[in-house]
């Protein structure tokens, strides 16, 4: 089962993930966690990824193009893939698209976490006390939220023309969430 989790920074994918990760027993691939991973690493491209998420930027879509193809050909994902943080351009969705026909990959599903962006500031910002996350400051939220907005909120029309999106309430508890991302998927 091959599913995207879609939504602004701090919707809860990175929460939900975990649990549908469990539930179906396929790999939850966060490219922010695979990004900081290249940053706690040192590589060049942790470098590079380093000045542009603090500063609230998206990496490049050729590297995360790159980046994702790398996973998808992985033998881990065999059985499937939930996918956190990818796409975020209509580029990076088109090129997603032609890789999984390439590679004979159905997507069951594109579940978009919808939040207010008051909430989104509040999770960020307690988020930035518990983890001390660079990129979790109130004006690196703001700067990331406006992003998402001219950047990213223009894939989700583009998952809708395909009939592949569900819209999902992401407030109230983490299990109310669960359930309801679970019906989608019926």
């Amino acid at each position: 089962m091959h599913i995207i989790l879609f939504g602004p920074p701090g919707v809860g994918k990175g929460t939900q993930a975990k649990i549908l990760s469990e539930r179906f027993h396929i790999p939850h691939i966060s490219t922010g966690d695979m990004l900081r991973e290249e940053i706690r690493l040192e590589t060049d491209l942790g470098k590079k990824a380093k000045v542009l998420m603090d500063a609230g930027n998206l990496v490049p879509d050729d590297i995360m193009i790159g980046m994702i193809r790398g996973v998808l050909t992985s033998q881990r994902c065999v059985n499937g893939i939930i996918l956190d943080g990818f796409p975020r351009t209509v580029e990076q969705a088109t090129a997603l698209e032609g890789m999984m026909k390439e590679l004979h990959i159905t997507v069951k599903r594109v579940l978009s976490l919808e939040v207010t962006e008051e909430h989104i500031m509040e999770r960020l910002l307690k988020r930035s006390e518990t983890e001390h996350r660079a990129d979790d400051t109130a004006e690196t939220i703001l700067k990331r939220i406006a992003i998402y907005k001219k950047s990213t909120a223009p894939v989700k029309d583009y998952f809708i023309s395909r009939g592949m999106l569900s819209a999902i309430n992401g407030e109230g508890p983490v299990a109310e969430v669960s359930q309801r991302m679970l019906d989608a998927l019926q």
